[in-house]
């Protein structure tokens, strides 16, 4: 029996079992606790009401985002179906329809100025190689030195979205800047992570490098609304506008579908001119 005080350490434990990613689990979890929180007594007690009403409650009273609602239906159908060993019937009926935004790309120029006004050198040089290489924040902090191949010009992203390694290519002037750093800026550390606070006894973290590209925006004077992210998307949109296939973008940046590497499609400078010259054409005497 899952009971109310029981639960959270049963399906921490199922998620570890089924190998789900970390942050995988730790969104599970909060949803599962969220609904736990709301219902107020032991899960195996639920019935298929108390999800309608739930949900009902998120959409309607919390207004939550389809995001949001998506994280909690997937983390909720988990934990009834693995943990408390329960095939409810509402799952069957929820939907949630996302909406599919474009992304916030930057334009060459603006990926260099944002950059440049980065005063310290760690931080400046995993920004310029989270550009440079199209990663997630998560892979540009996790890269090692051993993960760079200098002979044949490739960056292995180890364990990248979905446990997937992959090979990126390294631009030589990424190759040069990084040994010139490591050589005279790195601070001193028997860690191999490539970005490491001075001082610091782990790689920099995440947030300490999304503050300071929030600073360098600020400074830059960009209003888009750009997150470190944005340097992959405008990546991807710079090597689509240079001519570079939609599958071989689509391998570099580890998408299981091709269909996600296609929103850049609607992004693309290119793109839209030969469309402006088109229906400018057509539509002559009109």
């Amino acid at each position: 029996m899952v009971t109310k005080d029981t639960w959270q350490d049963r399906m921490s434990e199922d998620l570890r079992l089924r190998d789900y990613s970390p942050r995988t689990q730790e969104g599970y979890l909060a949803a599962t606790r969220q609904f736990m929180d709301w219902l107020g007594r032991d899960p195996d007690t639920v019935a298929d009401d108390d999800v309608r009403k739930y949900f009902l409650y998120l959409r309607e009273g919390k207004k939550l985002a389809p995001t949001s609602i998506a994280v909690m239906m997937y983390g909720l159908r988990f934990f009834f179906s693995c943990t408390v060993r329960r095939e409810l019937q509402v799952f069957d009926v929820l939907r949630v329809h996302k909406t599919r935004k474009l992304p916030v790309v930057l334009s060459q120029p603006e990926v260099r100025t944002v950059l440049s006004v980065v005063r310290d050198p760690v931080r400046r040089m995993a920004l310029t190689t989270i550009y440079a290489l199209g990663l997630r924040l998560n892979e540009g902090l996790a890269l090692e030195t051993g993960h760079i191949d200098s002979e044949r010009h490739t960056v292995w992203v180890r364990n990248g979205k979905g446990a997937r390694d992959r090979g990126v290519p390294l631009p030589r002037p990424l190759l040069g800047r990084l040994r010139r750093y490591w050589k005279t800026e790195r601070p001193a550390s028997d860690l191999p992570h490539l970005f490491v606070a001075p001082g610091a006894t782990a790689a920099l973290h995440e947030t300490t490098l999304q503050k300071t590209f929030i600073a360098a925006r600020a400074d830059a004077g960009l209003t888009k609304e750009a997150t470190i992210h944005t340097l992959r998307h405008s990546y991807a949109t710079h090597l689509l506008e240079a001519g570079i296939s939609l599958r071989t973008i689509q391998h570099v940046l580890g998408h299981r579908s091709l269909r996600t590497t296609e929103i850049y499609m609607h992004v693309t400078h290119p793109g839209m001119e030969r469309l402006q010259e088109t229906v400018d054409r057509l539509m002559v005497g009109l």
